[in-house]
């Protein structure tokens, strides 16, 4: 950073406190942002719970000092998010498009962002946290559109309703080194929509403290063809450029917010005592639970560096000798008082809390606990059984549909602003995702079922192609059509005998 740049520093320091120049404590203290704390405050908790990070566990040893030990968690919140993720979108889902122009240069588009596998990585965290934004955008290097995403805590609605985000804020933070000093800079990118236009502002603000926003900066102090404003038209755009997607179902801790909730905002307790029983049961099996009883005169000498004085002296870090004075313990030596581990009660009291989470995340029961009287079950099972997991991927999925669907179409807007794409922009119903129902249904129980209602009158083909090829409705009536029209030719003739 050169002098002039740390001058200019200090003068905006000195007006941030005098309130020439904007600044602020914290992201929702920005004027346009009106959002309430505690949604992101939870946000926090449900992302910490996502890490696995938590303080340490302090305990006395048989010295009684205070150390530290790791705290061990099962970390379900996380286990449950990546399950979800998986069954509701995996790479062998199919997006399709009426338009084949469209559709290829939709198929380049994502497959050049590696889509299919950044989105059900993206998804975990969305499971987890209750938010994703994901905003296409264009690259003047590569002339390609490219994809940003944005997890929860970083995504703040301006304007909104409870079904729905149409103007909100995305905030990135990064650190860079500047002299002996740290600097933290946040970038406030607001996306703005009304009726006639839509506008994209960018704020960037400095501060010298990793939990402060800081001060108001120019843009080009980190990005230099960055513009502070752009103004867009609905001639342009149809809709705003960022997509929003949050899990299914309706935010019961803040009934006004249009934010989501995580799977595990409703299970936080049921998390807690999981993690606490796995920490516990780990702890017994390191310490074996033993507890050995000796004498003092059995042990160890070593004088304390306080007072000088001699006292038995015992492992820093162990927990397992009692020791006895030498008057109580005359004739005592050393007397092992192990208990077997409870290992079955852990398992046992452990599984119980999973099945306990599985009901109020929506999973089906045995999703991630194992029962032998029970076993594991099939995927025909889940389906017949119309288990609670199925219906809860189906919940899932027409919120994700949606999502890709307006994702596909802010795609097409963008590329053909910036003419890279001259082909139509589709509209939702144009577009079609196939979350390939394999791991689910039986793919020749379906085709069955759909043979018989076709035969008695009950169904199409477009209707069946569309449910067993996850196809548009365009695409399902000319493959319909071009079955219709195929002629299958063959001719029989009566065998000949081979002696003539």
């Amino acid at each position: 950073m050169s002098v002039f740049d740390t001058i200019m520093n200090l003068f905006r320091k000195g007006g941030a406190k005098v309130g020439m120049v904007q600044s602020l404590t914290r992201i929702i203290d920005h004027p346009k942002i009106t959002m309430n704390e505690d949604e992101y405050e939870r946000i926090r908790i449900d992302r910490r719970y996502f890490s696995g990070e938590f303080p340490k566990v302090k305990y006395r040893n048989s010295d009684g000092r205070t150390q530290e030990r790791e705290y061990v968690s099962l970390n379900m919140l996380q286990v449950s998010a990546k399950r979800m993720a998986s069954i509701v979108f995996n790479e062998q889902c199919k997006i399709n498009v009426n338009d084949e122009k469209t559709a290829e240069f939709v198929r380049t588009t994502l497959a050049n962002n590696d889509f299919m596998k950044n989105f059900e990585s993206y998804l975990e965290s969305m499971f987890a946290m209750g938010g994703l934004a994901i905003r296409p955008y264009y690259d003047d290097i590569s002339k390609q559109i490219k994809l940003s995403w944005a997890q929860a805590p970083t995504i703040y609605p301006l304007q909104s309703n409870s079904n729905n985000i149409s103007n909100f804020a995305i905030a990135s933070k990064s650190r860079h080194t500047e002299g002996d000093k740290t600097a933290y800079y946040t970038l406030l990118e607001f996306h703005e929509w009304n009726e006639k236009e839509y506008v994209v502002t960018n704020e960037l603000y400095r501060s010298e403290e990793i939990n402060t926003v800081g001060v108001k900066v120019p843009l080009e102090t980190l990005y230099a063809n960055m513009a502070d404003s752009a103004t867009f038209y609905q001639q342009e755009f149809s809709r705003p450029q960022v997509v929003y997607l949050k899990p299914a179902g309706f935010n019961n801790k803040d009934i006004t917010s249009p934010l989501g909730l995580g799977l595990g905002s409703n299970a936080r307790s049921t998390l807690k005592q999981i993690n606490d029983a796995n920490d516990q049961f780990y702890w017994e099996i390191k310490m074996g639970q033993r507890r050995v009883a000796v004498s003092s005169s059995l042990t160890k000498a070593m004088p304390d560096p306080t007072t000088g004085v001699a006292k038995p002296f015992f492992d820093s870090d162990q927990n397992v000798f009692l020791k006895f004075t030498d008057n109580f313990g005359d004739g005592l030596g050393v007397q092992d008082l192990t208990t077997p581990i409870r290992a079955d009660d852990y398992i046992k009291s452990i599984n119980n809390l999973i099945k306990k989470y599985e009901m109020q995340t929506g999973f089906s029961a045995g999703t991630f606990s194992f029962s032998e009287a029970q076993g594991i079950k099939t995927a025909t099972e889940i389906v017949s059984e119309n288990s609670m997991t199925y219906q809860t991927r189906n919940s899932q999925t027409a919120q994700i549909e949606r999502a890709i669907q307006e994702l596909v179409i802010s795609i097409c807007e963008l590329a053909k602003l910036n003419g890279i794409f001259n082909g139509n922009i589709p509209d939702i119903k144009d577009i079609a995702v196939d979350f390939d129902d394999g791991i689910f249904t039986d793919k020749s129980a379906l085709l069955t079922y759909w043979a018989t209602r076709i035969a008695a009158g009950l169904g199409t083909k477009v209707q069946a192609l569309m449910a067993l090829d996850g196809l548009t409705e365009e695409e399902a009536k000319k493959l319909a059509e071009q079955i219709d029209n195929e002629v299958i030719t063959g001719t029989t003739s009566e065998p000949t005998d081979p002696l003539e």
